[in-house]
Protein backbone atom coordinates (compact mmCIF):
# COMPACT_ATOMS: atom_id res chain seq x y z
CA UNK A 1 0.00 0.00 0.00
CA UNK A 2 1.03 2.98 -0.97
CA UNK A 3 2.33 5.84 1.46
CA UNK A 4 -0.15 9.11 1.38
CA UNK A 5 1.63 12.25 0.57
CA UNK A 6 0.16 14.16 3.74
CA UNK A 7 2.43 11.51 6.26
CA UNK A 8 5.19 11.93 4.33
CA UNK A 9 4.52 15.88 4.80
CA UNK A 10 3.82 15.54 8.44
CA UNK A 11 6.90 13.81 8.38
CA UNK A 12 9.24 16.40 6.90
CA UNK A 13 8.17 19.62 7.62
CA UNK A 14 8.76 22.37 5.73
CA UNK A 15 7.81 26.02 6.96
CA UNK A 16 4.74 27.11 5.65
CA UNK A 17 3.50 29.10 2.89
CA UNK A 18 1.73 32.44 3.68
CA UNK A 19 -2.52 31.50 3.37
CA UNK A 20 -3.89 32.84 -0.28
CA UNK A 21 -6.52 34.93 1.60
CA UNK A 22 -3.04 36.20 3.85
CA UNK A 23 -1.28 37.41 0.54
CA UNK A 24 -1.45 41.08 -0.35
CA UNK A 25 0.06 42.72 -3.25
CA UNK A 26 3.78 44.18 -3.61
CA UNK A 27 2.34 48.15 -3.05
CA UNK A 28 0.69 46.61 0.11
CA UNK A 29 3.82 44.88 1.55
CA UNK A 30 5.64 48.27 0.95
CA UNK A 31 3.35 50.52 2.52
CA UNK A 32 4.25 47.72 5.74
CA UNK A 33 7.52 47.97 5.43
CA UNK A 34 7.52 51.61 4.99
CA UNK A 35 5.28 51.68 8.39
CA UNK A 36 8.10 49.41 9.79
CA UNK A 37 11.11 51.01 9.31
CA UNK A 38 9.05 54.77 9.77
CA UNK A 39 8.93 54.33 13.11
CA UNK A 40 9.61 56.09 16.44
CA UNK A 41 13.35 55.88 15.59
CA UNK A 42 12.56 58.88 13.08
CA UNK A 43 11.88 61.05 16.23
CA UNK A 44 15.61 60.69 17.11
CA UNK A 45 16.88 62.17 13.97
CA UNK A 46 16.48 65.96 14.20
CA UNK A 47 18.60 66.38 17.59
CA UNK A 48 20.94 64.27 16.12
CA UNK A 49 20.80 65.79 12.97
CA UNK A 50 21.67 69.49 14.37
CA UNK A 51 24.49 67.98 16.65
CA UNK A 52 26.04 66.46 13.60
CA UNK A 53 24.91 69.43 11.10
CA UNK A 54 23.22 69.54 8.55
CA UNK A 55 26.00 68.97 5.67
CA UNK A 56 27.18 65.66 7.21
CA UNK A 57 23.72 64.46 8.73
CA UNK A 58 22.74 64.65 5.03
CA UNK A 59 25.47 62.61 3.54
CA UNK A 60 25.28 60.50 6.44
CA UNK A 61 21.41 59.50 6.54
CA UNK A 62 21.69 58.76 2.46
CA UNK A 63 24.71 56.74 2.79
CA UNK A 64 23.40 54.87 5.94
CA UNK A 65 20.02 54.22 3.80
CA UNK A 66 21.89 53.40 0.90
CA UNK A 67 24.29 50.41 3.10
CA UNK A 68 20.80 49.59 4.97
CA UNK A 69 19.42 48.93 1.91
CA UNK A 70 22.38 46.57 0.66
CA UNK A 71 21.86 44.47 3.92
CA UNK A 72 18.15 44.22 3.19
CA UNK A 73 18.59 42.36 -0.43
CA UNK A 74 21.01 40.41 1.54
CA UNK A 75 18.32 39.05 3.76
CA UNK A 76 15.81 38.73 0.78
CA UNK A 77 18.86 36.63 -0.95
CA UNK A 78 19.21 34.36 2.05
CA UNK A 79 15.55 33.65 3.00
CA UNK A 80 15.69 32.57 -0.89
CA UNK A 81 18.72 30.44 -0.11
CA UNK A 82 17.04 28.82 2.82
CA UNK A 83 13.62 27.82 0.91
CA UNK A 84 15.72 26.10 -1.87
CA UNK A 85 17.70 24.22 0.77
CA UNK A 86 14.53 23.06 2.43
CA UNK A 87 12.36 22.08 -0.74
CA UNK A 88 15.94 20.04 -2.00
CA UNK A 89 16.11 18.45 1.33
CA UNK A 90 12.10 17.49 1.46
CA UNK A 91 12.78 16.46 -2.70
CA UNK A 92 15.75 14.50 -1.73
CA UNK A 93 13.19 12.81 1.24
CA UNK A 94 10.35 11.44 -1.42
CA UNK A 95 13.22 10.15 -3.27
CA UNK A 96 14.49 8.16 -0.86
CA UNK A 97 10.89 7.10 0.47
CA UNK A 98 10.01 6.14 -3.01
CA UNK A 99 13.08 4.17 -3.07
CA UNK A 100 12.56 2.27 -0.32
CA UNK A 101 8.62 1.95 -1.22
CA UNK A 102 9.70 0.98 -4.84
CA UNK A 103 10.71 -2.51 -3.69
CA UNK A 104 7.05 -3.60 -2.51
CA UNK A 105 4.84 -1.96 -5.24
CA UNK A 106 6.25 -0.41 -7.80
CA UNK A 107 3.36 0.70 -10.08
CA UNK A 108 1.53 2.20 -7.30
CA UNK A 109 5.09 4.29 -5.76
CA UNK A 110 5.77 5.32 -9.29
CA UNK A 111 2.24 6.84 -9.77
CA UNK A 112 2.04 8.22 -6.14
CA UNK A 113 5.76 10.11 -6.40
CA UNK A 114 4.99 11.52 -9.52
CA UNK A 115 2.36 13.38 -8.12
CA UNK A 116 4.57 14.73 -5.34
CA UNK A 117 7.48 15.90 -7.29
CA UNK A 118 5.59 17.87 -9.88
CA UNK A 119 4.72 20.45 -7.99
CA UNK A 120 7.62 20.76 -6.25
CA UNK A 121 9.54 20.90 -9.40
CA UNK A 122 7.36 22.83 -12.07
CA UNK A 123 8.94 25.39 -13.91
CA UNK A 124 10.46 26.42 -17.13
CA UNK A 125 13.87 27.28 -15.51
CA UNK A 126 15.96 25.60 -12.88
CA UNK A 127 15.97 28.88 -10.16
CA UNK A 128 12.14 28.23 -10.37
CA UNK A 129 12.85 24.65 -8.90
CA UNK A 130 14.39 25.74 -5.53
CA UNK A 131 14.73 29.27 -4.77
CA UNK A 132 11.54 31.07 -3.71
CA UNK A 133 10.52 33.76 -1.32
CA UNK A 134 6.82 31.35 -0.59
CA UNK A 135 8.06 30.16 2.81
CA UNK A 136 8.28 32.37 5.87
CA UNK A 137 12.04 31.62 7.31
CA UNK A 138 12.92 33.99 10.11
CA UNK A 139 16.38 35.09 11.10
CA UNK A 140 16.85 32.74 13.49
CA UNK A 141 16.17 29.32 11.23
CA UNK A 142 18.43 30.90 8.81
CA UNK A 143 20.86 31.09 11.33
CA UNK A 144 20.60 27.73 12.57
CA UNK A 145 20.48 26.87 8.95
CA UNK A 146 23.56 28.29 7.74
CA UNK A 147 25.46 29.40 10.98
CA UNK A 148 27.85 27.24 13.06
CA UNK A 149 27.07 27.14 16.71
CA UNK A 150 29.50 29.71 17.78
CA UNK A 151 27.78 32.29 14.73
CA UNK A 152 24.29 31.15 16.33
CA UNK A 153 25.76 32.43 19.59
CA UNK A 154 26.82 35.80 18.64
CA UNK A 155 23.43 36.14 16.24
CA UNK A 156 21.09 35.47 19.30
CA UNK A 157 23.28 37.51 21.50
CA UNK A 158 23.52 40.54 19.39
CA UNK A 159 19.61 40.40 18.46
CA UNK A 160 18.51 39.72 22.59
CA UNK A 161 21.12 43.22 23.30
CA UNK A 162 19.23 44.76 20.84
CA UNK A 163 15.54 43.86 21.38
CA UNK A 164 16.94 45.04 25.13
CA UNK A 165 17.77 48.01 23.77
CA UNK A 166 14.66 48.60 21.96
CA UNK A 167 12.73 47.98 25.40
CA UNK A 168 14.61 50.66 27.00
CA UNK A 169 14.16 53.07 24.81
CA UNK A 170 10.74 52.38 24.53
CA UNK A 171 10.15 52.93 28.45
CA UNK A 172 12.06 55.62 28.44
CA UNK A 173 10.82 57.73 25.71
CA UNK A 174 6.92 56.90 27.68
CA UNK A 175 7.90 57.71 30.65
CA UNK A 176 9.39 60.82 29.58
CA UNK A 177 6.53 62.15 27.64
CA UNK A 178 4.11 61.25 30.58
CA UNK A 179 6.94 63.25 32.93
CA UNK A 180 6.59 66.19 30.39
CA UNK A 181 2.80 66.20 30.15
CA UNK A 182 2.35 65.75 33.76
CA UNK A 183 5.13 68.47 35.43
CA UNK A 184 4.62 72.17 34.77
CA UNK A 185 6.48 73.56 31.44
CA UNK A 186 10.10 74.40 31.67
CA UNK A 187 10.78 77.95 31.63
CA UNK A 188 11.72 79.09 28.46
CA UNK A 189 15.16 80.86 29.62
CA UNK A 190 16.03 77.76 30.78
CA UNK A 191 18.68 76.55 28.14
CA UNK A 192 20.95 74.01 30.12
CA UNK A 193 19.31 70.94 30.05
CA UNK A 194 21.17 68.80 32.53
CA UNK A 195 19.27 71.19 35.20
CA UNK A 196 15.56 69.99 34.10
CA UNK A 197 15.34 66.93 36.05
CA UNK A 198 16.37 68.82 39.39
CA UNK A 199 13.49 70.68 38.98
CA UNK A 200 10.70 70.70 40.68
CA UNK A 201 7.84 69.04 38.96
CA UNK A 202 4.96 71.26 40.21
CA UNK A 203 5.92 74.69 40.57
CA UNK A 204 2.39 76.02 42.15
CA UNK A 205 2.06 77.02 45.90
CA UNK A 206 1.02 74.59 48.12
CA UNK A 207 1.98 70.94 45.94
CA UNK A 208 4.68 68.52 46.89
CA UNK A 209 8.11 69.22 45.94
CA UNK A 210 8.70 65.87 43.80
CA UNK A 211 11.49 66.45 41.13
CA UNK A 212 10.57 65.88 37.36
CA UNK A 213 13.08 63.25 37.86
CA UNK A 214 11.31 61.54 41.00
CA UNK A 215 7.84 62.02 38.81
CA UNK A 216 9.74 59.99 36.00
CA UNK A 217 10.91 57.14 37.76
CA UNK A 218 6.69 57.26 39.24
CA UNK A 219 5.83 57.16 35.20
CA UNK A 220 8.43 54.33 34.77
CA UNK A 221 6.96 51.98 37.50
CA UNK A 222 3.44 52.76 36.29
CA UNK A 223 4.65 51.90 33.17
CA UNK A 224 6.00 48.62 33.94
CA UNK A 225 2.82 47.81 36.40
CA UNK A 226 1.04 48.07 33.23
CA UNK A 227 2.63 46.53 30.05
CA UNK A 228 4.94 44.38 31.73
CA UNK A 229 2.64 41.28 33.21
CA UNK A 230 1.50 41.16 28.93
CA UNK A 231 5.34 38.66 28.75
CA UNK A 232 3.73 36.05 30.07
CA UNK A 233 1.37 35.65 27.73
CA UNK A 234 1.32 35.20 23.93
CA UNK A 235 -0.24 38.75 22.85
CA UNK A 236 -0.35 39.57 19.75
CA UNK A 237 -1.27 42.60 17.88
CA UNK A 238 -4.23 42.73 15.48
CA UNK A 239 -4.69 44.08 12.16
CA UNK A 240 -7.47 46.64 13.63
CA UNK A 241 -4.63 47.85 16.24
CA UNK A 242 -1.88 48.06 13.62
CA UNK A 243 -4.28 50.11 11.06
CA UNK A 244 -4.74 52.16 14.08
CA UNK A 245 -1.24 52.94 15.32
CA UNK A 246 -0.55 53.63 11.63
CA UNK A 247 -2.81 55.79 11.43
CA UNK A 248 -1.79 57.54 14.71
CA UNK A 249 1.64 57.59 13.08
CA UNK A 250 1.33 59.54 10.38
CA UNK A 251 -0.84 61.45 11.60
CA UNK A 252 1.55 62.76 14.40
CA UNK A 253 4.54 63.20 11.79
CA UNK A 254 2.07 65.40 9.36
CA UNK A 255 1.48 67.31 12.09
CA UNK A 256 4.97 67.67 13.70
CA UNK A 257 6.36 68.46 9.73
CA UNK A 258 3.34 71.14 9.59
CA UNK A 259 4.00 72.85 12.72
CA UNK A 260 8.11 73.40 11.99
CA UNK A 261 7.44 74.52 8.87
CA UNK A 262 4.83 77.01 9.93
CA UNK A 263 7.45 78.18 12.68
CA UNK A 264 9.97 78.73 9.79
CA UNK A 265 7.53 80.96 7.78
CA UNK A 266 6.29 83.02 10.90
CA UNK A 267 9.50 83.40 12.90
CA UNK A 268 12.02 82.46 10.56
CA UNK A 269 14.89 79.80 11.28
CA UNK A 270 15.54 79.50 15.32
CA UNK A 271 18.01 76.81 14.73
CA UNK A 272 21.93 77.34 13.93
CA UNK A 273 23.23 73.96 13.14
CA UNK A 274 26.62 73.81 11.66
CA UNK A 275 27.40 72.42 8.27
CA UNK A 276 29.87 70.02 9.74
CA UNK A 277 30.55 68.82 13.28
CA UNK A 278 32.03 65.28 13.57
CA UNK A 279 31.82 65.55 17.41
CA UNK A 280 28.01 64.55 16.85
CA UNK A 281 28.49 61.52 14.25
CA UNK A 282 27.99 58.77 17.23
CA UNK A 283 24.94 59.86 17.97
CA UNK A 284 23.90 60.10 14.53
CA UNK A 285 25.38 56.49 13.25
CA UNK A 286 23.29 55.47 16.07
CA UNK A 287 20.08 57.15 15.14
CA UNK A 288 20.35 56.15 11.70
CA UNK A 289 20.94 52.62 12.41
CA UNK A 290 18.15 52.63 14.18
CA UNK A 291 15.72 54.78 11.76
CA UNK A 292 16.79 52.31 9.09
CA UNK A 293 16.08 49.35 11.25
CA UNK A 294 13.87 46.58 9.28
CA UNK A 295 15.59 43.65 8.30
CA UNK A 296 14.62 41.32 11.90
CA UNK A 297 11.13 41.23 10.32
CA UNK A 298 11.59 41.39 6.49
CA UNK A 299 10.98 37.80 6.84
CA UNK A 300 7.66 38.18 7.97
CA UNK A 301 6.61 41.12 5.49
CA UNK A 302 8.04 40.00 2.34
CA UNK A 303 6.68 35.85 2.28
CA UNK A 304 2.82 37.41 1.97
CA UNK A 305 3.56 39.16 -1.14
CA UNK A 306 1.89 38.57 -4.53
CA UNK A 307 4.38 38.64 -7.54
CA UNK A 308 7.96 39.10 -5.95
CA UNK A 309 10.17 39.05 -9.32
CA UNK A 310 11.04 43.20 -9.04
CA UNK A 311 10.84 42.83 -5.47
CA UNK A 312 14.61 44.61 -5.02
CA UNK A 313 13.52 47.41 -7.44
CA UNK A 314 10.82 48.53 -5.33
CA UNK A 315 12.54 47.97 -2.18
CA UNK A 316 14.84 50.59 -3.49
CA UNK A 317 11.78 53.00 -4.30
CA UNK A 318 10.88 52.42 -0.50
CA UNK A 319 14.36 53.06 1.15
CA UNK A 320 14.33 56.55 -1.46
CA UNK A 321 11.36 57.32 0.01
CA UNK A 322 12.18 57.26 3.51
CA UNK A 323 15.41 59.07 2.89
CA UNK A 324 13.48 61.75 1.26
CA UNK A 325 10.69 62.00 4.24
CA UNK A 326 13.57 61.56 6.99
CA UNK A 327 15.72 64.65 5.57
CA UNK A 328 12.14 66.61 5.67
CA UNK A 329 11.63 65.80 9.23
CA UNK A 330 15.28 66.05 10.32
CA UNK A 331 15.60 69.21 7.92
CA UNK A 332 12.64 71.19 9.54
CA UNK A 333 13.20 70.38 13.00
CA UNK A 334 16.86 71.52 12.95
CA UNK A 335 16.15 74.68 12.08
CA UNK A 336 12.76 75.56 13.44
CA UNK A 337 13.54 74.84 16.95
CA UNK A 338 16.96 76.66 18.83
CA UNK A 339 17.11 73.78 21.22
CA UNK A 340 15.74 70.23 20.23
CA UNK A 341 15.17 67.46 22.75
CA UNK A 342 16.45 63.97 21.99
CA UNK A 343 12.89 62.84 21.64
CA UNK A 344 11.47 64.95 19.21
CA UNK A 345 8.07 65.25 20.28
CA UNK A 346 9.04 67.01 23.31
CA UNK A 347 9.04 70.00 21.29
CA UNK A 348 5.73 70.13 21.34
CA UNK A 349 4.80 70.31 24.98
CA UNK A 350 1.41 71.72 25.81
CA UNK A 351 1.80 75.37 26.76
CA UNK A 352 -1.33 77.66 28.47
CA UNK A 353 -2.67 78.16 24.91
CA UNK A 354 -5.74 79.99 24.62
CA UNK A 355 -6.47 78.17 21.32
CA UNK A 356 -8.12 75.38 22.46
CA UNK A 357 -7.31 73.16 18.78
CA UNK A 358 -3.61 74.07 18.90
CA UNK A 359 -3.59 72.84 22.93
CA UNK A 360 -5.14 69.59 21.71
CA UNK A 361 -3.07 68.97 18.73
CA UNK A 362 0.35 69.63 21.49
CA UNK A 363 -1.29 67.32 24.07
CA UNK A 364 -1.74 64.77 20.72
CA UNK A 365 2.06 65.21 19.84
CA UNK A 366 3.10 65.40 23.27
CA UNK A 367 1.29 62.05 24.26
CA UNK A 368 1.68 59.98 20.92
CA UNK A 369 4.95 57.79 22.03
CA UNK A 370 3.18 56.89 25.08
CA UNK A 371 0.01 55.60 22.56
CA UNK A 372 2.14 53.88 19.71
CA UNK A 373 5.22 52.60 22.45
CA UNK A 374 2.80 51.23 24.68
CA UNK A 375 1.15 48.79 21.88
CA UNK A 376 4.75 48.07 20.85
CA UNK A 377 6.14 46.98 23.71
CA UNK A 378 4.43 43.96 24.53
CA UNK A 379 5.21 42.42 21.43
CA UNK A 380 9.03 43.02 21.64
CA UNK A 381 9.25 41.85 25.56
CA UNK A 382 7.62 38.29 23.79
CA UNK A 383 10.02 38.19 21.10
CA UNK A 384 12.66 38.76 23.52
CA UNK A 385 11.22 36.36 25.88
CA UNK A 386 11.05 33.24 22.80
CA UNK A 387 14.44 34.35 21.62
CA UNK A 388 15.77 34.13 25.29
CA UNK A 389 14.58 30.51 25.55
CA UNK A 390 15.98 29.71 22.23
CA UNK A 391 19.31 30.84 23.35
CA UNK A 392 19.13 28.81 26.44
CA UNK A 393 17.04 26.18 26.26
CA UNK A 394 15.76 23.19 23.98
CA UNK A 395 12.76 24.60 22.13
CA UNK A 396 11.23 21.17 20.73
CA UNK A 397 11.27 19.89 24.09
CA UNK A 398 9.94 23.05 26.28
CA UNK A 399 7.21 21.85 27.55
CA UNK A 400 9.50 19.29 29.00
CA UNK A 401 11.15 22.28 31.47
CA UNK A 402 9.42 22.78 35.22
CA UNK A 403 6.73 25.20 34.99
CA UNK A 404 9.41 28.14 36.48
CA UNK A 405 11.62 27.53 33.85
CA UNK A 406 9.07 27.90 31.06
CA UNK A 407 6.43 30.19 32.26
CA UNK A 408 7.95 32.74 35.09
CA UNK A 409 12.00 33.32 34.92
CA UNK A 410 12.49 33.92 31.18
CA UNK A 411 9.72 36.73 31.31
CA UNK A 412 11.14 38.15 34.54
CA UNK A 413 14.74 38.39 32.79
CA UNK A 414 13.37 39.76 29.59
CA UNK A 415 11.63 42.56 31.59
CA UNK A 416 13.88 43.71 34.91
CA UNK A 417 16.81 44.83 33.09
CA UNK A 418 15.50 47.49 30.99
CA UNK A 419 13.62 48.86 33.96
CA UNK A 420 16.48 49.10 36.28
CA UNK A 421 18.37 50.32 33.29
CA UNK A 422 16.09 53.12 32.74
CA UNK A 423 15.39 53.63 36.30
CA UNK A 424 18.83 55.33 36.63
CA UNK A 425 19.37 56.44 33.35
CA UNK A 426 16.79 58.65 31.36
CA UNK A 427 19.14 59.59 28.95
CA UNK A 428 17.63 57.97 25.09
CA UNK A 429 20.73 59.79 23.16
CA UNK A 430 23.06 57.50 25.04
CA UNK A 431 20.22 54.32 25.01
CA UNK A 432 20.07 55.53 21.50
CA UNK A 433 23.96 55.62 20.73
CA UNK A 434 24.78 52.32 22.21
CA UNK A 435 21.93 49.95 20.74
CA UNK A 436 21.89 51.57 16.96
CA UNK A 437 25.93 51.50 16.93
CA UNK A 438 26.55 48.21 18.63
CA UNK A 439 23.67 45.99 18.68
CA UNK A 440 21.97 47.75 15.61
CA UNK A 441 24.93 47.45 13.85
CA UNK A 442 25.06 43.73 14.14
CA UNK A 443 21.78 42.97 13.36
CA UNK A 444 21.67 45.43 10.15
CA UNK A 445 25.28 44.95 9.08
CA UNK A 446 27.26 41.99 10.12
CA UNK A 447 24.58 39.27 10.55
CA UNK A 448 23.03 39.72 7.25
CA UNK A 449 26.42 39.98 5.55
CA UNK A 450 27.42 36.94 7.77
CA UNK A 451 24.49 35.06 6.58
CA UNK A 452 23.94 35.69 2.60
CA UNK A 453 28.23 34.75 2.54
CA UNK A 454 27.37 31.03 4.57
CA UNK A 455 23.79 30.68 2.28
CA UNK A 456 25.61 31.20 -1.40
CA UNK A 457 28.36 28.47 -0.33
CA UNK A 458 25.92 25.97 1.48
CA UNK A 459 23.68 26.11 -1.54
CA UNK A 460 26.58 26.11 -4.31
CA UNK A 461 27.90 22.85 -2.54
CA UNK A 462 24.03 21.33 -2.41
CA UNK A 463 22.77 22.32 -5.28
CA UNK A 464 25.63 23.10 -7.95
CA UNK A 465 26.70 26.74 -9.53
CA UNK A 466 24.13 25.76 -11.94
CA UNK A 467 21.25 26.73 -10.14
CA UNK A 468 20.58 30.13 -10.08
CA UNK A 469 19.16 32.25 -7.63
CA UNK A 470 16.65 34.69 -9.02
CA UNK A 471 16.29 36.73 -6.59
CA UNK A 472 20.27 37.13 -6.08
CA UNK A 473 21.38 40.82 -4.41
CA UNK A 474 22.09 42.85 -6.60
CA UNK A 475 25.08 43.53 -4.36
CA UNK A 476 26.39 39.62 -4.99
CA UNK A 477 30.20 40.39 -5.82
CA UNK A 478 32.16 39.64 -2.50
CA UNK A 479 34.09 43.24 -2.57
CA UNK A 480 30.29 44.51 -1.42
CA UNK A 481 30.33 42.20 1.78
CA UNK A 482 33.71 42.98 2.37
CA UNK A 483 33.24 46.70 2.15
CA UNK A 484 30.01 45.92 4.42
CA UNK A 485 32.54 44.06 6.91
CA UNK A 486 35.18 46.86 6.83
CA UNK A 487 32.22 49.66 7.42
CA UNK A 488 30.96 48.21 10.52
CA UNK A 489 33.82 47.26 12.35
CA UNK A 490 35.31 50.65 11.17
CA UNK A 491 31.86 52.14 12.52
CA UNK A 492 32.02 50.40 16.06
CA UNK A 493 35.61 51.29 16.45
CA UNK A 494 35.09 55.14 16.15
CA UNK A 495 32.29 55.31 18.04
CA UNK A 496 34.08 53.41 20.97
CA UNK A 497 36.78 56.02 21.15
CA UNK A 498 34.59 58.52 21.07
CA UNK A 499 32.44 57.16 23.75
CA UNK A 500 35.70 56.85 25.88
CA UNK A 501 37.02 60.12 25.19
CA UNK A 502 33.90 62.09 26.33
CA UNK A 503 34.15 60.15 29.80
Amino acid sequence: MPRRPWIIRRIFRMPVAAETSDQYSVWVGLIYIFNLIVGTGALTLPAAFARAGWGLSTISLVFLAFMSFMNATYVVETMACANAVFKWKRLQFIKRNSVQENESDEEGTSQNYGDMEDPLVCGDSIPSRYYSLDNRIELGEMANLFLNKTGRTMFYCTLCVYLYGDLSIYSAAVSKSLMDVICTTIPSNMTNTSDWDVLPCFVSPGTSQYTRFECYRIALLTFFGVMGPFVFFNVQKTKYLQLFTSGMRWLAFAIMITMAIHLLIVYGPQGRPPAFDFTGMPTLFGACVYSFMCHHSLPALISPIRGKSRLNLHLSLDYALISIFYLLLAFTGAFAFANLNDLYTLNFVPTDNENIFLEIVEYFLALFPVFTLSTSFPIIAITLRNNLQSLFLDTSRLESYNFVLRKLIFPVVAVIPPLLLTYFLEDISILIKFTGSYAGTGIQYLMPTFLVLSARRHCSNLLGLGVVNKYKSPFSNIAWAVFVLMWSFMCIILVSVNMFERR
